[in-house]
């Protein structure tokens, strides 16, 4: 290039710069700068924007919890004495349990059917949330797809933190305030926590149906397991059930539930978690799951809603619902079975002497018969009869000797043989008299009737076997039954360990369900006879009377001058003996004797004795007071008798044994010193802190001692003769009010005292005129008394080796109270308190005593 080119170059370059005008730029130049100041602009606007919205609605949300202070809502426990479940309360049946008991298997299906990304992202899965909104928004506008969620297991963990600190409604809302707190928070525990601290927290906290909360109690209410001991299948059920655990559930929709199992499984096997062995044998399990065990309603539900009663007023029904407690009750699971069957078994027998009250349903067309057929064919389908099971049958045929019956599938006999007890409710009959002689006294077709499945030789009435004619006319598979009908009486059972001052075993009625009301603790009846004993131990301690005081037995009034009505009592037997001994009255149950007492003893007096001895409930200011006129809980008088059997020793029955918090520690423990369920430094830790609680001495040692050879003579020879039955030593009183509208026995063993009530709630009628505490209450307490003492010696009721030199024993006469002589037959053994033994021998029949001597008797 020349030199000159150049210089014309440099000049028209100079020209155009001195000419004011400057190049032209390109377009796009100045469009790409527009852009950057644009973006620079928008991004600086963007994140502050973000700024504003993180801080605006980062406002209030909940610290992140600190794992080792993790304490969510969890559910109360009740245990028997002996370690068995007996109830649960909560709000969310959730419990804890560390991660390293969590198998991977489970954590690995969570992740792979919820989260597949969960060790990848911060929090917050930006790809799936965008993915799962697309496809949301396409449903929406009709375009297809599904609507889905985009929350990670992260997420999933704020929103329950959230739950937690704000309620569910707020924290559940489907608006974008909850999903960018939620987003907000998931991040920050990203950033606090762990991984495996997140799934902990997590994996405790997710709902997965049917009151579980959290994958123990996931494990625990659909297959009985400990979470350790779940299969792949039965994981990866679980794992599925977070979407939706009601689409899923196992329960209302198995196919639903082993459809989404399969899909978790795939998932895992696609994540390279399991073969596809392992996926092809998961698969093929069968989904199995049990029903929800509700132990409150199955195993004791009257003591387990005391304990709930107790605890609530000590404790709130918050700490109860939400703290986890681990309460121990004084039950006796052994016991407590018998004595709910004892209840059952007594009330059936009594019911069915009370009479027959009809038919469940009448049905008096063709139409409504084939139709009640039809339906209890559908509702026991393939079903087999079970012995001993209760079914409703349709009578369609009726004969004198029997009925035919149709029960769902199966057609049947209902012999007279399984009937006879069924009489027209008559409270004045005698029931062995009035037993029926044909089924068509009360039975029609169409009547739909309670039947007890039964075999031939459980056939029987009042040790009748089944009879031999209709044995032979009777095919071997025709099935048979007996007439059952649901009881309207009423029953209570309360049995006390009077040393180690446990409740042991409490029913409080027929059914819970049907009625909570709890008759040992709320009802308040009329003691009859069984009051007797404390109108006696009075008289013995405050008068100095004994066993061999002599009480005449001949009519009273008592006129009211204030009422203007006059009372005569009556004994049962409607007899007058004349002079009898204070032991013959009280083994008798006679009445009058024990008017004339408890007019000594006075009003006002027994009023304070009887609260003294632990009777909460106020005393009728009258004489009818003796005859046990006054109501009195069954547990109440439950804690009497235990005083007597203590040795007039008056100390607090327990029902909860011990209660521990969530974290183990002891709140209150009243464990016995000799509890052998209970561990050994609760016994020597509570055992030592009961001999600073040694109760208080209500009546003399001596009066106690007496006053229970008192009531042993009571079964040895008196109305609760039938208690002997039991094969251990046993003393007690029986009780019958004067309507039969109440019967009762209070007795106890060395070791045990049981007190059992029979009645109806409203008295509607009275029970059957010849209804006594000894006909219809002390069968109840003996059935319940034989196994729960079957392993256990009872010692006869000797005084104690201290007390021993302050009471003597004395052979008296049964008509003057004196000394018997050697010749009297008529004589008992009777227990004195030192120095108030009679000195004097009664004369032999025939002689002449020095008295009537001295007065010119012949």
């Amino acid at each position: 290039m020349s030199p000159n080119s150049n210089e014309k170059t440099d000049r028209s370059q100079s020209k155009l710069v001195l000419d004011g005008v400057p190049p032209k730029r390109p377009w796009w130049v100045l469009l790409l700068k527009l852009g950057a100041w644009v973006s620079l602009t928008g991004a600086t606007a963007a994140a502050l924007v973000a700024v504003g919205i993180y801080y605006h609605f980062s406002q209030g949300l909940p610290d992140i919890p600190k794992v080792d202070q993790y304490w969510p809502p969890i559910v109360t426990e009740v245990y028997t004495d002996d370690a068995v479940l007996a109830g649960e309360f909560y709000h969310h049946r959730r419990k804890v349990v560390p991660y390293e008991r969590i198998p991977k298997r489970l954590v690995q299906a969570f992740i792979a059917s919820e989260d597949s990304s969960f060790f990848d992202h911060h929090g917050v899965d930006v790809l799936g949330t965008a993915r799962a909104a697309f496809k949301t928004i396409s449903k929406k506008l009709g375009l297809g797809g599904s609507t889905q969620g985009g929350s990670t297991l992260t997420q999933q963990t704020a929103k329950a933190v959230l739950i937690a600190a704000e309620g569910y409604e707020s924290a559940t809302a489907k608006n974008l305030t909850r999903k960018i707190r939620e987003a907000i928070l998931a991040r920050r525990l990203e950033e606090a926590l762990t991984k495996e601290e997140i799934l902990y927290l997590y994996l405790n906290n997710v709902f997965l149906g049917h009151h579980s909360y959290g994958v123990q109690s996931a494990a625990e209410n659909y297959y009985r397991k400990d979470v350790r001991d779940l299969t792949l299948g039965e994981m990866a059920l679980i794992a599925g059930l977070p979407q939706a655990p009601s689409r899923f559930s196992p329960f209302l929709r198995p196919d639903a539930a082993k459809k989404r199992r399969s899909y978790v499984l795939r998932r895992m096997r696609d994540e390279g978690m399991i073969s596809e062995a392992e996926r092809k044998q998961a698969d093929a399990e069968e989904v199995h799951v049990y029903p929800v065990e509700d132990v409150f309603h199955e195993f004791a539900p009257f003591f387990s809603e005391q304990v709930r009663r107790d605890v609530v007023e000590r404790y709130t029904n918050k700490v109860l619902l939400n703290d986890g407690l681990k309460i121990f009750a004084t039950m006796d699971s052994e016991r407590q079975r018998a004595a709910q069957d004892s209840v059952l078994e007594g009330l059936l027998a009594i019911d069915k002497r009370q009479g027959f009250r009809g038919p469940v349903l009448q049905l008096a067309t063709e139409p409504e018969r084939k139709a009640f057929v039809e339906k209890s064919r559908k509702v026991m389908g393939d079903e087999q009869l079970a012995e001993g099971k209760l079914y409703v049958g349709l009578v369609t045929k009726v004969e004198a000797e029997g009925a035919e019956v149709q029960v769902g599938p199966h057609k049947g006999l209902l012999p007279l043989l399984g009937m006879r007890w069924a009489r027209k409710v008559n409270p004045e009959g005698y029931y062995p008299g009035l037993m029926l002689t044909s089924a068509r006294k009360v039975l029609n077709v169409g009547d739909v009737l309670v039947l007890r499945h039964v075999a031939k030789k459980d056939l029987t009435d009042d040790n009748v076997q089944f009879d031999r004619k209709m044995d032979k006319e009777v095919p071997e598979n025709v099935p048979l039954f007996r007439l059952e009908q649901d009881p309207e009486l009423q029953s209570a059972l309360v049995s006390i360990d009077p040393h180690r001052q446990y409740l042991t075993a409490m029913v409080g009625g027929y059914d819970f369900d049907a009625n909570e009301f709890n008759r040992a603790f709320q009802a308040c009846r009329q003691p009859g006879s069984s009051f007797k004993p404390l109108v006696y131990s009075a008289a013995l301690e405050q008068l100095g009377w004994t066993g061999a005081t002599i009480i005449v037995d001949s009519p009273i009034v008592e006129h009211d001058p204030e009422s203007g009505v006059s009372w005569k009592p009556d004994n049962y037997s409607e007899e007058f003996k004349g002079d009898v001994l204070l032991r013959t009255a009280l083994v008798n149950s006679m009445n009058i004797p024990a008017v004339k007492t408890f007019a000594a003893v006075g009003v006002k007096n027994m009023f304070e004795w009887s609260k003294r001895l632990g009777l909460n409930t106020p005393m009728n200011m009258d004489f009818s007071a003796a005859l046990g006129s006054s109501c009195v809980y069954p547990y109440d008088l439950a804690n009497v008798y235990s005083t007597f059997n203590r040795l007039g020793r008056k100390k607090p029955t327990y029902f909860v044994r011990k209660i521990e918090d969530r974290f183990g520690r002891t709140l209150e423990d009243h464990t016995a010193y000799d509890d052998a369920w209970a561990p050994l430094q609760d016994r020597v830790a509570a055992g030592y802190a009961r001999l600073f609680e040694p109760g208080e001495q209500v009546m003399s040692p001596e009066t106690g001692f007496i006053l229970t050879s008192l009531l042993r003579g009571v079964v040895q020879e008196g109305t609760g003769a039938p208690a002997q039955k039991l094969g251990k030593p046993a003393a007690g009183k029986t009780g019958t009010t004067n309507d039969s509208f109440d019967t009762w026995f209070a007795g106890f063993t060395r070791d045990l005292v049981t007190v059992t009530w029979v009645g109806y709630d409203k008295n509607e009628h009275p029970l059957g005129r010849y209804e006594t505490g000894g006909r219809a209450s002390l069968p109840i307490w003996l059935n319940y008394m034989k196994p729960a003492l079957a392993a256990r010696p009872q010692s006869e009721f000797w005084p104690p080796q201290w007390l021993a030199d302050n009471v003597v024993l004395r052979r008296v006469d049964k008509k003057t109270g004196k000394i018997a002589s050697s010749g009297t037959k008529d004589a008992v053994n009777v227990w004195f308190k030192k120095g108030t033994q009679p000195d004097e021998v009664a004369p032999e029949k025939g002689s002449v005593g020095a008295q009537e001597f001295l007065m010119g008797a012949p």
